[in-house]
């Protein structure tokens, strides 16, 4: 379970926020994405597996060879049912930057992007300078409107929801060797999911968040809109 920190000014505004957009009816011309990154250990089978005669279950050896990790970035888009899900070496600032040069291409006729995010230290225009170059980050970061959670309160992105559906339903108990296979694996389900499009209820409203922590919004927060 989520544990929430000192209940300040700062984490009930910020927390207000990203809930607002949450709330607001869907619109294309402002989509709401959520992104996050996934942690991925790659392991890779030391004995081959056993084939099984038909009946019966295939065996795997419980002994297995570390292969590295990778990452995951996952975006989703709750209300249109929309999910972008692109494995890459690592989270640095480079792949950062290129992930969020394929979620402005993905709206090309947006007005902005809302764009949820937590405090990761790359998440941030200076990933995009010093990968695109000043003047082209500049105008890739305009497209977005960013909205940050408090701190410690990553359960508050959307994304983490898409984690978990990505965790459970392409990733599951499999080994997964090798970057190349994870992208191909990753894909697929990408693909899948999008095709049917599933989306995202979020039901925790600005409402629930008063009533669970016992605060007055007029004493906090300030409007920013």
């Amino acid at each position: 379970m989520w544990c929430v920190p000192e209940l300040n000014a700062e984490y009930i505004e910020r927390m207000e926020e990203v809930l607002e957009i949450y709330e607001r009816p869907y619109n294309p011309q402002e989509p709401v994405v959520c992104l996050d990154e996934k942690p991925v250990v790659l392991h890779g089978e030391i004995r081959s597996e056993k084939r099984a005669r038909p009946g019966t279950l295939a065996k795997r050896d419980y002994e297995y060879k570390r292969r590295g990790g990778a990452n995951v970035f996952c975006a989703v888009e709750a209300k249109a049912g929309r999910h972008f899900t692109h494995p890459t070496p690592n989270r640095k600032a480079p792949e950062f930057a290129r992930m969020i040069q394929r979620l402005a291409n993905s709206f090309p006729r947006a007005r902005t992007i809302h764009l949820v995010l937590d405090n990761l230290n790359t998440h941030c225009r200076k990933s995009l300078d010093g990968h695109f170059g000043i003047e082209r980050a500049k105008a890739l970061w305009k497209r977005f409107t960013i909205h940050y959670t408090p701190k410690h309160a990553s359960w508050l992105n959307q994304a983490e929801v898409e984690i978990s559906l990505f965790s459970r339903q392409c990733l599951g108990k499999r080994r997964i060797p090798n970057l190349e296979t994870l992208r191909s694996q990753a894909k697929a389900w990408n693909q899948h999911i999008n095709r049917h499009r599933i989306i995202l209820e979020w039901n925790f409203s600005r409402l629930d968040a008063q009533r669970c922590f016992h605060y007055q919004t007029n004493l906090f927060a300030r409007s920013r809109y």
